[in-house]
């Protein structure tokens, strides 16, 4: 929507006062209007562009692990193009098991693999339990930002959990314990939102 209006020019004051020596046209026009914007991203102080984070449309879901004993542990993700998850940008984080034994199952936020740095930290201590602070109250104590010892699951269904501890973190795996009593095939999906 585009309108011009009038305003008087403010080197033609003379002239509005009717002073005829002054050569300018007293009016101006000047254009408002509504203009959209859309924000692609920024330069950051490095001086590279980086576009906006967005929240992931689907879940990510990588490949099964099979026949799991009791009591054992697996890390996901696994898959070799994504080794861990990267929370830069993201306020929360949607996991989901699918199990074919249901039952208990642990889950711990651990550090992702040694093989990739956290921004530009190498080497770190892989698989060990995320710990920071989480609560907003007095005293802030550090602490595991996700830990649940046995987190009952139904077998064969998809399992989705939401959790808002882990934002920002630039490498995350998730640790998966067996808990169930018997041997299980796991899968693994997450969903990052802003």
């Amino acid at each position: 929507m585009v309108y011009n209006r009038k305003a008087t020019a403010p080197w033609s004051v003379q002239r509005e006062a009717g002073i005829e020596s002054a050569t300018v046209d007293s009016t101006i026009e000047v254009p408002q209007y509504l203009q959209p914007v859309v924000n692609t991203g920024e330069i950051g102080k490095d001086g590279n562009w980086r576009g906006i984070t967005t929240s992931d449309k689907t879940f990510l879901i990588d490949p099964e692990h099979l026949a799991i004993p009791n009591s054992a542990s697996v890390l996901s993700p696994q898959k070799s193009d994504h080794e861990y998850i990267d929370m830069t940008g993201f306020s929360k984080l949607f996991i989901a098991l699918k199990v074919s034994n249901g039952g208990n199952f642990g889950l711990r936020a651990v550090m992702g693999p040694e093989t990739y740095p956290f921004a530009n930290l190498s080497p770190v201590n892989a698989a060990a339990t995320l710990r920071g602070t989480v609560a907003q109250s007095f005293p802030v104590d550090i602490e595991d930002l996700f830990n649940e010892g046995g987190e009952p699951m139904t077998a064969d269904v998809w399992n989705i959990f939401e959790i808002t501890t882990l934002n920002n973190q630039k490498l995350l795996q998730i640790l998966i314990i067996n808990s169930s009593g018997a041997e299980s095939n796991i899968q693994f999906a997450s969903l990052r939102v802003v």
